[in-house]
């Protein structure tokens, strides 16, 4: 049988661009086990990096894996339950390095989802689900038995703060405690008419339209678009009509002006 095509639109590469990809006009791609679907913006299975969304039929599940990097996934519809118990719809569930478990859907579920290592999964396990890149078959154990196999966080509940940007508003999702990795994800709120200065990525920046509208460098992102930021580039956000944001960054924002007041914090760091 031939394996489905894991194609995506976008491959990393540091040329200080910005691109934007609606996902609703992606198609589905299908995996080795039906009922599993992927739309990929990015996808590298020999790094085992994911960002796009990812689709559980009802009563389908992931099978039994371990994570050998952080996971980060926005339940957008539905929900997933394992071990620990469920993670609902417009919540963010945080997998870590080492998290074993296997995840089943009940009901139709879709995730916006960005994976930032391999998974493996059992010898004996058959088929790959097919929904994580860099997916392989090793012998593995749980590491931590008594640490939970994922933080699930109510993202609407947590403080909105002040960013330093007039308009724009962040909540602090996920702060890469207890990694070597320097990292944030957050979630903006752009109210009407808001204009945030220039600024350039030092490292790469994803972001997910969850609601309303955003102008990156005139490019228009309206919800289920994604924005993929190259180190280095210079960027421009509008929203003259508000919108709701999720926020991935890999390094912290440089501002193009030196003299500025309030200090501005984009991402958290």
């Amino acid at each position: 049988m031939t394996e489905p095509s894991r194609a995506a639109p976008y491959r990393r590469e540091r040329r200080e661009r910005v691109h934007v990809f609606d996902a609703t006009k992606l198609p589905w791609l299908e995996t080795p086990n039906p009922g599993l679907r992927l739309k990929p913006i990015h996808l590298d299975d020999a790094r085992g990096e994911f960002l796009g969304l990812i689709a559980f039929d009802p009563f389908t599940r992931s099978g039994l894996h371990q994570h050998q990097g952080i996971a980060t996934s926005f339940i957008l519809e539905g929900g997933l339950s394992d071990y620990l118990g469920p993670v609902n719809q417009h919540e963010v569930g945080i997998n870590y390095r080492g998290s074993t478990h296997d995840a089943m859907a009940y009901v139709p579920t879709v995730l916006v989802s960005k994976l930032e290592g391999p998974v493996t999964y059992p010898v004996d396990a058959g088929v790959l689900s097919g929904i994580h890149a860099g997916s392989r078959h090793e012998n593995f154990r749980n590491p931590a038995p008594d640490v939970p196999p994922e933080v699930n966080v109510v993202i609407d509940a947590l403080p909105r703060l002040e960013t330093g940007v007039a308009g724009l508003r962040r909540q602090d999702i996920y702060d890469y405690a207890h990694t070597t990795d320097v990292r944030r994800l957050a979630q903006w709120h752009l109210r009407p008419e808001t204009e945030v200065p220039t600024w350039q990525a030092s490292d790469w920046v994803e972001l997910w339209i969850r609601g309303g509208e955003i102008a990156v460098n005139g490019e228009p992102a309206h919800a289920n678009c994604f924005v993929v930021i190259e180190p280095g580039a210079t960027v421009r956000i509008a929203s003259p009509y508000g919108a709701l944001v999720l926020a991935w960054a890999e390094g912290q924002e440089r501002w193009s002006d030196s003299e500025r007041e309030p200090p501005r914090n984009l991402f958290g760091f």
